[in-house]
């Protein structure tokens, strides 16, 4: 699902948004009349660039096109889906949604990525009430999949089936807020985290590099992808959940916390939080922590999806939304299509070695799934080895170049299938894979003859590929120059 969306509002959440829309297909216009509003958005989608697209192991949509409106009617006129992002003042907000419902039609959903105001505070007087929402982000919006989804008690059904739907189509996880509260969830628990944190640089406990180690190297590694209560399922071991909370309870009472406090925001607090942190980031520009958490986002959110776990389980959903159908198998098959991750990259700056291999691997697993061998093939006992393979590299793929790969059948006969894939990177041809596959049943480990079903698809795509030209590299042998 695409269609066109009104940011409105390009801070750091608002440009995150556009980012996200605009990878996932969408015509996207923007207002804001800070005269860097179109720096900021341009400095954002670079980032995202270089981030999203390695989080999917299909091919995004075509990016939509951003451009900046002059005027707010301008940006929303037609609109399906209008992001509000501007500052958090309810009176900024409530006047905004006054001037955007006089041009907006009636079934776009406005939605706020407010941290902290319910759907019914922002109503105010004179808005339509049905199709304001609450859609509230985290940062970055373009890889964090997590969008707080907020409607009021009278909101109808189809704002809630709407809302969802747009938000999983450009690839995030909804998750509704069973009632109106300020702060929604997150905000809510990551407060308390915060306000604990400053309560322990105003006391002189600890510096905010050991603050953030703490978590680091601790909780956050749990919590990445096992909430609170899943994780103190496992602290209570036999004993139970029950018994964890029955333990810590009585503590929550004792002098250990300052939950319901606040340190004064003195000058000298915000001084020593802001020296601590700028020595704690080691003399490195915001835009060089931005693109540092990028990429470890990324190899977080990969490690997970690998695992299909809490966020990872998400991103296997949504390469599921990406697939792109049927391949066609008269001609070269197009076995891969996808996006060099930020972890696929050595100290060269280019794709590794190792990486070349996983995708033309994928490349062979995917020709013989559309021969049969699928997972239903496979747990029936039989499958296919790849017995010897060559690899050629002929130029460089580098970090969120667009990949394909176009495989070609050169001989199916009795157990054994020969392959040969080109892999492709911005159009350019940069290696080439030629594979011997042997047909095994998983039971003795040995070459067996394939089902006569998976034979007959083998002999079909085979004969379908004898008539296709034969590209240059097949049969080469290592060192030999080309012709």
């Amino acid at each position: 699902m695409t269609g066109s969306v009104a940011i409105l509002g390009a801070g750091t959440a608002g440009a995150g948004w556009a980012a996200r829309f605009a990878l996932m297909g969408w015509a996207v216009r923007v207002f804001d009349p800070d005269p860097d509003a179109a720096a900021r958005v341009a400095s954002v989608l670079d980032n995202a660039r270089r981030a999203l697209p390695g989080l999917s192991d299909r091919r995004l949509p075509p990016e939509g096109d951003v451009v900046h409106a002059a005027t707010i009617s301008q940006a929303v006129s037609g609109a399906d889906w209008i992001q509000e992002s501007v500052p958090e003042r309810l009176d900024l907000k409530r006047t905004l949604y006054q001037k955007v419902q006089e041009h907006a039609a009636d079934d776009a959903i406005i939605a706020s990525s407010t941290a902290g105001f319910t759907p019914t505070a922002l109503y105010g007087q004179g808005a339509r009430r049905c199709q304001i929402v609450v859609a509230h982000p985290f940062n970055p919006v373009y890889l964090l999949p997590l969008v707080e989804l907020v409607m009021a008690e009278d909101a109808p059904g189809w704002a809630l089936e709407r809302a969802e739907q747009v938000l999983r189509g450009i690839g995030m996880m909804p998750l509704p807020v069973r009632r109106e509260i300020d702060g929604h969830i997150a905000d809510r628990l990551m407060e308390a985290v915060w306000r604990e944190a400053l309560w322990l640089v105003h006391d002189g406990v600890a510096t905010t590099a050991e603050i953030d180690e703490a978590v680091r190297m601790g909780v956050g590694l749990n919590w990445a992808q096992m909430g609170p209560f899943e994780s103190a399922l496992l602290s209570g071991g036999a004993a139970g959940v029950d018994q964890v909370v029955s333990r810590i309870g009585p503590g929550l009472d004792l002098p250990r916390t300052h939950l319901t406090e606040m340190p004064e925001a003195t000058e000298a607090l915000a001084r020593t939080v802001a020296e601590q942190a700028g020595t704690q980031s080691g003399g490195r520009s915001l835009e060089e922590l931005e693109r540092i958490r990028d990429r470890n986002l990324v190899a977080v959110l990969r490690a997970l999806k690998w695992a299909g776990w809490g966020a990872g389980a998400h991103l296997r959903d949504v390469d599921a939304l990406l697939e792109n159908g049927a391949a066609e198998i008269a001609g070269p098959i197009r076995s891969v299509a996808r996006t060099v991750p930020l972890d696929w990259v050595d100290h060269n700056g280019h794709m590794t070695e190792a990486r070349y291999m996983q995708v033309f691997s994928d490349a062979s697993d995917r020709v013989v799934e559309l021969m049969g061998c699928d997972a239903a093939y496979i747990a029936g006992g039989a499958s296919f080895s790849t017995v010897e393979s060559h690899i050629r590299h002929l130029a460089e793929a580098k970090p969120g170049a667009a990949l394909h790969v176009e495989s070609l059948c050169l001989a199916a006969e009795g157990r054994k299938l020969h392959l040969f894939h080109r892999l492709f990177a911005e159009g350019c041809e940069v290696a080439t894979a030629e594979a011997l596959l042997v047909h095994v049943s998983l039971e003795t480990r040995q070459a067996a003859e394939p089902g006569a079903e998976l034979a007959r698809r083998m002999a079909e795509i085979a004969r379908a590929h004898a008539a296709l030209p034969r590209p240059a590299g097949v049969g080469r042998s290592v060192g030999q120059k080309p012709l």
